[in-house]
């Protein structure tokens, strides 16, 4: 849009707005359209919005140009509006968005009823014995007091099957387990106390929340660590 089309946009709203205004805006560096070949301003939508934004500001809360530079700052940043009226409220840092890496409380509970044989476990995973056994051995694998596997550990073999191509080894893997069981152990820790009191109504197990919550910390350290490489 060139300035005049920007400015007959704006007027609707706000009917003192100037060409001179909005130069002087883009001085103050609240926003900054590009410019042609030949040197004419181009604004974008965003770069109205951003405009309104700003003269909303100005009319309907008195904000000094520091304070809404900061605002535009803190939207840039990622921060969101917040409030009833969202063209003139401070920008805040919005809630988390639900990640989809993070299974559901629900699902960790859920489970099929699933007993295979080490023979069977391997050749759905594609795994050798000696790769079995070292799974074994380093605590991946758990067979149950029968012998048999669960739908966790088909999980888990597949998984390792998947490193496995990447030169990653059964032993390398060991410190998931290590945390696996301090994440189960701080969970049993915090509820135990609460199970079994006389005279206490019965509640839902949060087990399965807190390892939720859990795994949803683990998963946020893994994503900042990433970007901070």
């Amino acid at each position: 849009m060139t300035i005049g089309a920007v400015l007959e946009s704006l007027k609707v709203d706000f009917p003192d707005i100037s060409i001179s205004k909005i130069r002087f805006l883009e001085a103050e560096g609240l926003v900054t359209p590009e410019r042609t070949a030949s040197g004419y301003r181009t604004y974008s939508e965003q770069d109205v919005e951003r405009l309104r934004y700003v003269l909303t500001a100005q009319r309907d809360r008195f904000w000094p140009l520091k304070v809404i530079r900061e605002a535009l700052d803190a939207l840039d940043r990622g921060l969101t509006p917040a409030g009833e009226t969202p063209e003139t409220v401070r920008p805040q840092p919005p809630l988390p968005a639900a990640d989809p890496d993070v299974p559901s409380a629900a699902s960790l509970t859920r489970t099929r009823e699933l007993r295979m044989t080490r023979d069977e476990l391997a050749g759905s995973a594609k795994l050798d014995g000696a790769t079995l056994e070292a799974l074994e051995t380093f605590g991946l694998l758990r067979p149950d007091a029968t012998g048999h596997y669960g739908e966790a550990a088909l999980s888990i073999a597949h998984t390792a099957a998947g490193l496995a191509a990447y030169g990653i080894e059964p032993r390398h893997l060991r410190p998931f387990r290590t945390a696996a069981d301090r994440e189960i152990g701080l969970v049993q820790q915090v509820v135990s106390p609460h199970r079994g009191k006389p005279g206490r109504a019965a509640k839902a197990d949060p087990t399965a929340e807190i390892l939720r919550l859990c795994i949803g910390l683990h998963t946020a350290l893994v994503k900042d660590g990433l970007n901070q490489a």
